[in-house]
């Protein structure tokens, strides 16, 4: 198994990873400051992390890359790894909608078998919400590419509930999902006549659908009253069609991130 240095993706198993990640952080917040509501979310959380993540989804190989640990709100402005930076122009106690520019990674020609087409990176147009009930906080986005190698659209759903052991440590279990439509698919996952007589795989056509499902947990703990500690862990299957392309190596995968942040 390689072990490599890159950039992590929106639409990898960290996706749901920085979900929980901040959504775990958020709950220690609210525990350690009861009196802060919804309607007073800004903040600036700065960092460091590293994570584990496949060198390309359905990959066998094993990327491990530093990321730099970002939540910053002001207002209706935002920039954070998970959504991007846009605007929330909408923020209430129970829902939150957004929008914001994200980055789309492709791969790169070295991460993939030989005679398989490098994937320009690219940016998306993304939508989201955030609904919270009764202790749990889910997320709802949809992603339209509009620059790079993948064309398309990619929507993601993610339930999260941080739960609050402690004024200072949280537990946040979360899983979530991904569709996305058959022009993403197809230049994510498919095999090209020229790519299959390069490489011998069978050509395939990728089509629309549910293309994975993740569960994972995240612990954070709080060692001062700014600076935070975050893990997480978890795995991602690949489902629908796109499971079955000869482009991907190994259908289930694990991921994870560990991050310190300090919060001004």
């Amino acid at each position: 198994m390689n072990l490599a240095l890159s950039r992590p993706g929106p639409f990898l198993p960290l996706v749901v990873v920085l979900t929980a990640t901040l959504w775990s952080t958020s709950a220690l917040a609210q525990a350690q400051d009861p009196g802060r509501t919804a309607q007073s979310q800004d903040r600036i959380v700065l960092g460091v992390g590293v994570a584990a993540t496949p060198a390309y989804q359905g990959s066998d190989d094993l990327r491990v890359l530093p990321i730099p640990a970002i939540d910053i709100r002001e207002g209706w402005f935002f920039a954070n790894l998970r959504n991007g930076i846009g605007i929330i122009p909408i923020s209430t106690e129970h829902v939150e909608v957004g929008a914001s520019a994200v980055f789309v990674q492709g791969y790169r020609r070295k991460d993939v078998p030989e005679g398989i087409d490098r994937l320009k990176d690219g940016i998306g147009a993304r939508l989201f919400t955030n609904i919270r009930a009764g202790g749990v906080v889910a997320t709802l986005g949809a992603t339209k590419v509009v620059s790079g190698g993948t064309k398309g659209l990619v929507a993601d759903a993610s339930i999260s509930y941080p739960i609050n052991i402690s004024d200072r440590f949280s537990l946040t279990p979360t899983i979530g999902t991904t569709w996305a439509d058959r022009k993403y698919n197809c230049g994510y996952f498919s095999i090209t006549p020229a790519e299959s007589a390069a490489t011998g795989l069978s050509q395939y056509a990728a089509g629309a659908g549910f293309k994975d499902v993740s569960g994972l947990l995240t612990a954070s703990y709080s060692l001062t009253d700014r600076i935070t500690l975050s893990a997480t862990g978890g795995v991602t299957s690949l489902i629908g069609n796109v499971k079955d392309s000869p482009f991907v190596e190994k259908k289930t995968a694990p991921s994870g991130i560990l991050t310190l942040t300090y919060r001004l």
